[in-house]
């Protein structure tokens, strides 16, 4: 049993070949994550004291990090008495992952890649989750493959995701292909960190591609049904695709005050819109970096490359919030 402390004095014990992410959430101390596999960089932290020792590879952090002594919580055990440079996420309580039945209550096409599932809980299913979080759906055989949240907590208890087909992937056919109204599937969580905290007086800039909208629109339910003095300063969307067909939602659709900067890096001549990648779109104007938040949500090209360019450019790292869209082998 070893002694792990973060940057803020919370203390708790983890023991032989344990995951410090999972030591941490046993102890009810809340640490940033997303995939929970070494392949993106949500739980990344640097080791001050002791050592520790991968469970798997850290597939999401660069040389130069692991030479600066970065780990990734989710993949990495302690070896011994532990010092993180790492604070965690204060009061937020998360409630604990559970595994349900759900069925499928509506299917529609949001664009030609894109399908959008309504799922439905049982009446009496006790599932919470803070906009942004994800789920596993596990399907027949025990397929399993992780999809962010769509849409805010209502009162029907819906789950909303968003599905991009992958080519040959087994769980793209089998929602592209077989998935009927009415099946019965099961779903794992909530899970992950990427949800609203801290945001009295910030500028909010969501940076978005393909699907990875999905969570950003669940929290823009979210604080559209807030009163104004839970808002923050300002509320920015960038959301880049490749063709027009990507952006398959209008931002509009919620009743919240916003700016919408749709991007695409392959325009066609007519585009009139910004052209290029979301996140260097962000620079097109003067912005306050030390009163500003990011959350970041979809592929791990531009979440690397986000970070990087708006932490060089002044954002404070520990307000660059993302959830990497880290595909399986056979999605």
């Amino acid at each position: 049993m070893h002694l792990v402390q973060t940057t803020n004095g919370k203390r708790f014990t983890a023991t032989e070949g344990e995951a410090l992410l999972d030591a941490a959430l046993r102890a009810n101390v809340t640490l940033a994550y997303s995939c929970r596999t070494g392949r993106c960089s949500s739980c990344k932290s640097q080791v001050r004291t002791g050592s520790t020792i991968a469970l798997h590879d850290e597939l999401g952090l660069s040389q130069p990090e692991r030479d600066s002594g970065w780990i990734l919580t989710c993949v990495r055990a302690a070896a011994s008495d532990v010092e993180l440079e790492v604070e965690d996420l204060g009061d937020v309580q998360l409630s604990p992952a559970k595994t349900l039945p759900c069925r499928i209550q509506a299917l529609a096409r949001l664009s030609s890649d894109v399908v959008k599932a309504v799922l439905r809980m049982p009446p009496t299913s006790d599932f919470h989750f803070h906009p942004g979080q994800y789920v596993d759906v596990i399907g027949h055989g025990g397929l399993r493959r992780s999809y962010s949240i769509a849409n805010a907590p209502t009162p029907d208890r819906t789950i909303e995701l968003h599905i991009r087909q992958v080519p040959d992937g087994a769980m793209s056919q089998y929602w592209f292909e077989q998935a009927k109204v009415n099946d019965l599937l099961r779903l794992n969580g909530p899970l992950g960190t990427f949800f609203l905290r801290g945001i009295d007086g910030l500028d909010l800039l969501f940076l978005a591609t393909g699907t990875g909208i999905a969570p950003v629109k669940a929290i823009l339910e979210d604080l559209a049904q807030r009163g104004q003095e839970q808002r923050p300063r300002s509320v920015s969307v960038f959301w880049g695709g490749r063709v027009r067909d990507d952006l398959y939602w209008n931002t509009q659709d919620v009743d919240l005050d916003h700016q919408f900067v749709p991007v695409l890096s392959r325009a066609p001549a007519g585009w009139s819109g910004v052209r290029g990648y979301v996140q260097k779109a962000v620079f097109g104007r003067a912005r306050e970096w030390d009163r500003t938040a990011v959350y970041a949500c979809g592929s791990d090209a531009m979440i690397h490359s986000a970070r990087q360019q708006l932490v060089e450019a002044g954002l404070s790292e520990r307000r660059f919030h993302s959830d990497a869209f880290v595909c399986s082998a056979s999605a």
